[in-house]
């Protein structure tokens, strides 16, 4: 790998509608190392071939069983030495995960599951979530460094949602959710943005279509890079790009001396 790697992640709601508002241009701008899109929408061949300029070695990607729904795709000038879609995991094969390697660190690319239609919903969310960590500490067992991304659909703290008291009760800010990423930080995993910027306020990734709730800040993050602690030495930077626009959700991003 190279001494810097940027990784951004953003869930596009639609990557063919991103592209119809070449709303990822920025990308050659830019440059990510490598970019992790969520809720993608797509079969992989109908993602449009002209999002970017940017010419990536490898680009993978995880579609949905049913069509127009989920999906991910991991854009990546490093070359990976082996993916998966980790189904069992994403039992139902939602296209929720693209996992890649790259010699002793893996990459996960998530698009994890939301829990408001019902309480149905809701437990195979959290079995996800419990899966997903128990997978993880497996690979650090043998030696792995762990990047988690993607779309978390749960905002961990009060400072990341605009109305936390309004919404205890909703999906995505419940206590038995917020619990969960409590889990994986006393599992030796960063939360890359409060690492870098502290208690810093009214940050989020997220905002409703309605009520103009992104021209207000009325907004949530609940888009993430996690890392596992042996990695906290190499974090250099953790950033949201809430400057672009294109989706209900905007980009995030971490930079990495590896």
């Amino acid at each position: 790998m190279s001494d810097s790697i940027e990784i951004i992640s953003w869930n596009v709601n639609g990557i063919r509608a991103i592209g119809t508002k070449e709303a990822l241009k920025w990308v050659d701008e830019r440059e990510p190392d490598i970019l992790c899109l969520q809720e993608i929408k797509a079969l992989p061949e109908q993602i449009p071939d002209n999002l970017f300029e940017k010419e990536y070695a490898q680009v993978h990607v995880n579609s949905a069983d049913k069509k127009g729904y989920s999906g991910t795709a991991t854009f990546t000038t490093i070359k990976s030495d082996y993916t998966s879609k980790a189904h069992h995991i994403d039992t139902l094969h939602e296209g929720r995960i693209v996992e890649t390697h790259y010699d002793d660190i893996v990459l996960f690319n998530i698009y994890f599951p939301n829990g408001q239609k019902d309480e149905e919903r809701l437990a195979y969310k959290m079995k996800f979530y419990d899966d997903l960590l128990a997978h993880c500490e497996s690979l650090r067992e043998e030696g792995k460094s762990i990047i988690i991304c993607g779309d978390v659909n749960t905002a961990h703290k009060e400072i990341d949602l605009k109305n936390p008291k309004a919404n205890a009760k909703t999906s995505g800010f419940l206590p038995i959710e917020r619990a969960w990423i409590d889990k994986l930080l006393e599992h030796g995993y960063i939360d890359t943005f409060r690492y870098v910027n502290g208690d810093e306020r009214e940050r989020y990734s997220w905002w409703s279509y309605r009520s103009s709730a992104r021209l207000k800040n009325v907004g949530w993050r609940i888009d993430y890079f996690f890392i596992s602690d042996d990695l906290a030495e190499s974090l250099e930077d953790a950033f949201i790009l809430d400057y672009i626009e294109g989706s209900d959700h905007c980009p995030v991003g971490i930079r990495l001396s590896i």
